[in-house]
C-alpha cells in the first residue's frame, strides 16, 4: 500500500514541490539537448511592486504551454525578465524618497517571489533587468551603429508634450487626448529629438505580416492600418510671389478639379513668412503650438483656420486657389500641406462652410446615391464631372489620366506613401537608458567610444519634477569630446522604455554574452509562443518586428520575424470592469494563494474562459476549483488505498462497462490533447477531465480490470493537468506509485483501440425523419445494416408494405429507407 495523507495540503505539497524544482534545475535548459527547441515567451512585466490578476492569467497561460510543450518532448525555454525603467520609479522616489533603483529593485525581490509561489517553470538563470548597466549597454552599442548607418537622426519636431511628467509622448502613448499614463491633457511643442527610421523597413513590416500566420488576424490587421500604404500622387502647386511651390500629397488624383483650397500647417515655410506682417495670423500660429498631434486628438478637436494671404496656382487650369493655415495640418505629416476638396471630403467639407469657401462638386455617384454635396460630403469614387477633359472618366481611370498629365509635364508623379511616422526614442526623463552622443562645438554630435559604454546614470540626483534630473546634475552633462579632447557636453536625453522592451526577447536567448546577441540566440528565435495583451498590438508589437529586423541586418540574428506564434489573452474584469485600484475592485493572488494553494489560483484562471476572451472574476467560482481538486485528491487516496498491488490490464476480458470507461478515458484524452495543443481552449480540456473523473466516481466495480483501468485513468487525468496544476500533480503521480519524477513524463497517448465500439447505435430513418435506432455489431456490413434495419418492429409500421425505393447508409450514423 502506498501511504499518502488523507487530506489535500495545497501549502505544504506546493513549497515541497518547488524545492525539489529548484534542487534539480528542472526549468534550466541550454542550447547542447538534442530535443527541437522550444521558446514561449510571455510579455515581461514593469516591476511595479505587487503581481496583479492579469499578470496572473498572462503568466499562468505561458506556464500551461511550455509545460504541455515540454511533456511533448522538446527543449523548452521559458524565460523571466523586468521592463524596469519607466516613470512611477521616478514618480514613486518623489512621493517616499527613495531612489528609483532601489525602488526598483525592491518590487523586483518581491515580485520574484510571487512568480515563484505561482509555480511558474522559469529558467531564472537568464534573468534580466533592463535598467541594469550590463543589458542596456548593448541598447547604447545598437543605437551607435544605426547612427552609423544612417537609420539614427535628430531633428526639431512638433511632438506631443506632457506638462505632468515633463516628457514626450508618442502618438501612440496618448490615448483621447491625454497622457496614457497619468491621463494629464497633452499639449504641443516643438522640440529637438532622436528618431529612428522606422519608415524605411515600413514596406517590408507590411508585406511580412503575411508571414504571421500563427498571429490573430486583429492584431495583424491593427499593424497594417497602422503603416498604412497608400498609393497616391506628389504635386506642386505654384504660389505667386514665391520661389517654393507647395507640394501636397494625394491618395484621390481623382478630385483635383475640385480643389477649393490648400491648408498648411503652422509651421509650414510660408504660414511663417506669412505671419511676419499679420499679428492675427501671427497669434493664431502661437495658439496651434498648445495644440497637441495626435491622430485621435485631430479627429475630434475643433477645425480652425485663417487665410494666409497667398494664392496657389492650380497645376493643371492654372486658376488661382487661396492657401489657409489650418490647425488640423501638422508639418511631420507628409510635406505639412493638403489639397482640400470640399465637396468630396468631410473635413474640408466642413471647414469650407465655416469659412465661406467654394465648395466645387466633380465626382458623380454611380449607383444613384446622394451625391449633391448639400448637406454633406459625396466620399465614393464615381464618374468625373466638372472636370474639363477628363469628364466622363472613372475614378479609376482618373486616377491614371491626371498622374500621366501631371508627370507628363513635370508637376507631379506617382509615389507610394505611408501613414507611419519615425519612432521619436527621446524621454527627457531620469529612469532611462542615456542616449550615447555627445555634442562638441567644434566636431559637432560624436558619439561615445565604444570603450565607454555603457553611459551610466549617475545616482546623486535630484527628484523633484522641476526638470529633468540629468539636466541639472552639476557634473553628468560636462565630458571632453572624444575626437577632439575640448569641453563638450553629453546628452541628457533618455531613450523612450520601448526601445528596451522591442529586443529583450533576443538577450533571453544569449543573456551571458560579452556582445549584444551570439550564435545562442540564432538556436533559440524565432519566440515560438509570445503571450500579452492586446494593448500592445501597434506599439510593443512593431517595435519588436522592426528591431528585429535591425538586428538581421547587422548579422545578429537570422531569423525575419521575432514572433512565430502570438496570444493575446483577454483582460481580467470583476463585475463586469477592468480590475482597477482607483476603481476598488482588484483580488489580491497572494491572499488567494495563502487560502487557497497556487494550484486552485492557476485552475480558477484556466477554467473561467478561454485565454482570448475577458474573464469575469467569480470567488465561487475560486471556491469551485479548490473542491474539484480536493476531490481529485480523494478520489486517488480511495484508490491507492485499496490492497494489493495493480495487476495488468487484460483488454480481452473486459466487460461493456469497463470498455466505455476506457473508451470516456481516451476519448477525453484525445479532445485534451487538441485542446491544449492546437486550440489553447484549456477550459475545454480541464471540462473533460472534471467529465472523466465523474466518470470514475460513478464506476463501484473493485475487480482487477477495474482497478487496473483507474489507475489508467488516474495516471493520465494527473499527466492532462500536470500543465495546469503541478504540483499537486507531482505529488499525486508519486502517490500512484511512479518512481520517477512527473518533470520527466511524456504526454500519454491514446489508444486508438480502446476508442473503438464493439456495438453501434445506428438510427434509422423513413424518408429523411427519425423513426427508430438499431444496435449493429462495429463490423456489420452494409447489407446487415439494411436488412437489421427493415427488421426493425418500428420501422415496419412506418413502411406498412409500402415499396421501398432505396436505402442510403451513412456509414456508423444512419439509415434512410426511402418509400
Amino acid at each position: 500500500m502506498i501511504r499518502m495523507d488523507e487530506n489535500y495540503k495545497p501549502l505544504s505539497i506546493e513549497q515541497a514541490v518547488q524545492k525539489s524544482w529548484e534542487d534539480t534545475r528542472a526549468f534550466v535548459v541550454d542550447e547542447t539537448s538534442p530535443k527541437e527547441k522550444y521558446y514561449c515567451l510571455s510579455m515581461f512585466p514593469y516591476p511595479s511592486g505587487k503581481l496583479h490578476m492579469g499578470h496572473v492569467r498572462n503568466y499562468t497561460i505561458g506556464d500551461v504551454i511550455s509545460r504541455f510543450q515540454r511533456m511533448q518532448g522538446k527543449n523548452v525555454m521559458q524565460p523571466m525578465g523586468w521592463d524596469a525603467f519607466g516613470l512611477p520609479a521616478e514618480n514613486a522616489a518623489m512621493q517616499h524618497g527613495i531612489h528609483p533603483a532601489d525602488w526598483t529593485y525592491e518590487n523586483i525581490t518581491y515580485m520574484r517571489e510571487q512568480l515563484q509561489r505561482l509555480g511558474f517553470g522559469y529558467d531564472w538563470s537568464r534573468e534580466l533587468a533592463t535598467c541594469d548597466p550590463d543589458y542596456y549597454r548593448w541598447e547604447q552599442w545598437f543605437f551607435l551603429k544605426l547612427l552609423a548607418k544612417g537609420l539614427v537622426y535628430k531633428k526639431t519636431a512638433p511632438v506631443n508634450w506632457c506638462p505632468h511628467d515633463l516628457t514626450v509622448l508618442a502618438n501612440e502613448q496618448v490615448i483621447d487626448g491625454c497622457c496614457w499614463r497619468c491621463d494629464t491633457p497633452v499639449e504641443r511643442k516643438e522640440i529637438s529629438q532622436w528618431f529612428l527610421k522606422i519608415t524605411a523597413y515600413a514596406d517590408e513590416l507590411l508585406q511580412s505580416l503575411e508571414q504571421l500566420e500563427g498571429w490573430p488576424e486583429q492584431v495583424k490587421t491593427m499593424q497594417a492600418n497602422w503603416i498604412g500604404r497608400s498609393e497616391g500622387v506628389e504635386m506642386d502647386f505654384p504660389v505667386a510671389g514665391r520661389t517654393d511651390p507647395i507640394r501636397i500629397y494625394t491618395t484621390r488624383p481623382d478630385t483635383l478639379m475640385g480643389v477649393t483650397y490648400l491648408a498648411v500647417a503652422a509651421e509650414h515655410p510660408l504660414a511663417l513668412q506669412a505671419a511676419l506682417d499679420n499679428p492675427e495670423i501671427k497669434q493664431f500660429i502661437e495658439d496651434c503650438k498648445t495644440m497637441e498631434t495626435s491622430e485621435a486628438a485631430m479627429e475630434t478637436m475643433e477645425k480652425k483656420g485663417i487665410d494666409s494671404g497667398f494664392k496657389a496656382l492650380h497645376p493643371i487650369t492654372g486658376a488661382p486657389v487661396p492657401v489657409w493655415i489650418a490647425n488640423f495640418v501638422l508639418m511631420g505629416y507628409g510635406t505639412g500641406a493638403v489639397m482640400a476638396v470640399p465637396a468630396h471630403d468631410q473635413r474640408d467639407f466642413e471647414f469650407a462652410h465655416k469659412y465661406g469657401i467654394d465648395i466645387k462638386p466633380v465626382i458623380c455617384a454611380q449607383d444613384g446615391a446622394d451625391d449633391t454635396c448639400s448637406e454633406h460630403a459625396f466620399t465614393d469614387k464615381g464618374i468625373l464631372k466638372n472636370s474639363g477633359e477628363f469628364d466622363g472618366l472613372s475614378s479609376k481611370q482618373a486616377f491614371v489620366a491626371i498622374a500621366e498629365k501631371l508627370e507628363h509635364e513635370h508637376k507631379g508623379s506617382r509615389k507610394t506613401n505611408f501613414r507611419l511616422r519615425d519612432w521619436g526614442v527621446s524621454r527627457q526623463r531620469y529612469w532611462g537608458a542615456p542616449i550615447p552622443v555627445i555634442y562638441c562645438d567644434a566636431c559637432g554630435t560624436v558619439p561615445v567610444p565604444e570603450q565607454d559604454l555603457p553611459v551610466t546614470l549617475p545616482r546623486d540626483v535630484i527628484l523633484d519634477g522641476s526638470q529633468s534630473p540629468l539636466v541639472a546634475h552639476p557634473t553628468f552633462s560636462h565630458v571632453d569630446c572624444p575626437t577632439c579632447g575640448k569641453a563638450a557636453k553629453r546628452e541628457t536625453d533618455t531613450f523612450d522604455t520601448f526601445m528596451e522592451s522591442s529586443w529583450y526577447f533576443a538577450r533571453f536567448a544569449s543573456p551571458k554574452a560579452h556582445a549584444m546577441l551570439d550564435e545562442k540566440a540564432r538556436y533559440w528565435l524565432p519566440v515560438d509562443q509570445y503571450i500579452g495583451g492586446i494593448e500592445h498590438a501597434i506599439l510593443h508589437l512593431l517595435y519588436a518586428r522592426f528591431y528585429n529586423k535591425l538586428l538581421r541586418d547587422e548579422g545578429l540574428l537570422v531569423n525575419d520575424e521575432p514572433f512565430k506564434n502570438l496570444l493575446t489573452q483577454g483582460m481580467v474584469l470583476k463585475d463586469g470592469s477592468k480590475m482597477s485600484k482607483s476603481k476598488g475592485n482588484t483580488v489580491d493572488p497572494q491572499a488567494l494563494i495563502e487560502q487557497y494553494g497556487a494550484d486552485t489560483v492557476r485552475l480558477f484562471i484556466m477554467f473561467a474562459a478561454p485565454p482570448e476572451q475577458s474573464l469575469e472574476w467569480s470567488d465561487s467560482g475560486v471556491e469551485g476549483a479548490f473542491r474539484f481538486l480536493r476531490r481529485l485528491w480523494k478520489q486517488v487516496y480511495q484508490h491507492v488505498g485499496t490492497s494489493g498491488t495493480i495487476a495488468e490490464l487484460d483488454p480481452q476480458t473486459l466487460t461493456d462497462e469497463q470498455k466505455t470507461v476506457r473508451r470516456q478515458l481516451h476519448h477525453a484524452l484525445e479532445k485534451v490533447s487538441d485542446d491544449m495543443g492546437r486550440r489553447h481552449t484549456f477550459n475545454t480540456a480541464i471540462a473533460a477531465n472534471m467529465e472523466l473523473l465523474n466518470t470514475l466516481v460513478k464506476f463501484t466495480d473493485v475487480t482487477d480490470n477495474a482497478r487496473a483501468i483507474r489507475q489508467e485513468a488516474f495516471s493520465a487525468i494527473v499527466l492532462m493537468l500536470a500543465p495546469i496544476v503541478p504540483h499537486v500533480c507531482q505529488q499525486l503521480w508519486q502517490d500512484l506509485g511512479y518512481e520517477s519524477s512527473l518533470m520527466e513524463a511524456g504526454w500519454p497517448s491514446v489508444d486508438k483501440d480502446a476508442l473503438k465500439l464493439d456495438v453501434l447505435e445506428i438510427v434509422v430513418q423513413v424518408n429523411g425523419k427519425l423513426r427508430s435506432k438499431i444496435a449493429v455489431a462495429a463490423s456489420a456490413t452494409q447489407d446487415v445494416i439494411k436488412t437489421t434495419a427493415l427488421a426493425d418492429e418500428t420501422i415496419q409500421r412506418f413502411i406498412e408494405g409500402a415499396p421501398v425505393r432505396k436505402i442510403i447508409v451513412v456509414p456508423n450514423k444512419l439509415v434512410n429507407i426511402v418509400i
